[in-house]
C-alpha cells in the first residue's frame, strides 16, 4: 500500500471523464467500538453507498468485531498507523474490490466518502455530501457540521491556523477546514497521494485539491460527533494537531 507521508508533490489528476455511479465509504477506526456499531447502521441507510471498509487501526477493542458483523470489508493495522494511512489503506481495498469480478466490481472507480467511526445515527445524512461530487459538480466535498449538541471544544487556535494556511497557499477560506466528512472523486484522490501525515491530512488535502485545480465546495450536513473535551489529554490533541497541521503547511509552502 502506498505510504501516508508528505514526501512528494501532488501530480496533476489523470481520470476517464466518466462520473462515478457509486460511493465506497471509508471509515478509519480506532478503538470505536462502542460507536461504531450505530453509525454503519446509519451508512447503510445513504442510497449512493454501496460498499463500506473500515479500517481498524490498531484497536485493542472489539471494533474489528463489530465492522464484521455489521457486513462491512475490512482491514486492520496491527499497530497504529494514524488517519492518512488508514484512509489510504481503505482506498486500496475499493481499488482492489473494484477490480475484481462481481457485483463490487465496476469499470468506473466509485467516488471515495471519508467517515468518522463515532458519527452515529448522524451519519444516515451524509448522502447530502455526495450529490455535488456524483453530479460532476464538485471533484470533492467537505461538510460543515452545525454547533454540537455537547459543548466542549477547543478555543479555535487549530481552526484559525488551518483556516490561514490553506487561504495563503491555496486562495481559499474554508468555514471548516478541518472537517474529515469528505466526497472525493478517486481521480482526485489518486492525484494528492501521499496524503499528510498525522492530524494534518485534512489540511493536506485541501491545498492539493485545489492546487490540482479541484472544485472543492463545503455543503452544510446535519452531523454530530464526539467532542474532544478540554482536560489534559484533550489539550495534547490539540497539541499534536497544530503540530501537524503546521507542518503540512511548511510542507506545501515549499514546494
Amino acid at each position: 500500500m502506498p505510504g501516508a507521508t508528505d514526501s512528494a508533490a501532488a501530480p496533476d489528476p489523470q481520470g476517464s471523464g466518466r462520473l462515478p455511479e457509486r460511493v465506497a465509504a471509508i471509515v478509519p477506526a480506532k478503538d470505536e467500538a462502542e460507536r461504531l456499531g450505530a453509525t454503519l447502521e446509519a451508512l447503510s441507510r445513504v442510497e449512493a453507498v454501496d460498499l463500506v471498509v473500515v479500517v481498524d487501526d490498531g484497536s485493542s477493542d472489539e471494533t474489528l468485531a463489530v465492522a464484521r458483523q455489521h457486513g462491512a470489508e475490512t482491514v486492520r493495522h496491527e499497530a497504529n498507523m494514524g488517519k492518512a494511512q488508514a484512509m489510504t489503506s481503505g482506498a486500496e481495498v475499493v481499488r482492489r474490490l473494484e477490480a475484481e469480478d462481481g457485483p463490487r466490481g465496476t469499470e468506473v472507480p466509485r467516488a471515495l466518502l471519508f467517515v468518522d467511526a463515532d458519527l452515529e445515527a448522524s451519519a444516515a445524512n451524509l448522502g447530502v455530501l455526495c450529490v455535488p461530487v456524483l453530479a460532476g459538480e464538485a471533484d470533492m466535498a467537505i461538510a460543515t457540521l452545525p454547533p454540537q449538541k455537547t459543548a466542549g471544544g477547543g478555543f479555535g487556535f487549530v481552526v484559525q491556523k488551518a483556516r490561514y494556511g490553506i487561504a495563503e497557499l491555496a486562495g481559499r477560506t474554508m468555514r471548516q477546514p478541518l472537517s474529515g466528512m469528505r466526497c472525493i472523486t478517486r481521480e482526485a484522490f489518486d492525484a494528492v497521494l501521499p496524503l499528510a501525515r498525522g492530524w494534518g491530512v485534512e489540511v493536506g488535502l485541501t491545498v492539493d485539491v485545489l492546487r490540482n485545480r479541484g472544485r472543492v465546495v463545503e455543503v452544510p450536513v446535519e452531523l454530530h460527533h464526539r467532542v474532544t473535551g478540554r482536560g489534559p489529554k484533550a489539550q495534547l490533541h490539540r497539541m499534536r494537531q497544530y503540530r501537524d497541521v503546521a507542518r503540512a503547511l511548511k510542507v506545501r509552502e515549499r514546494r
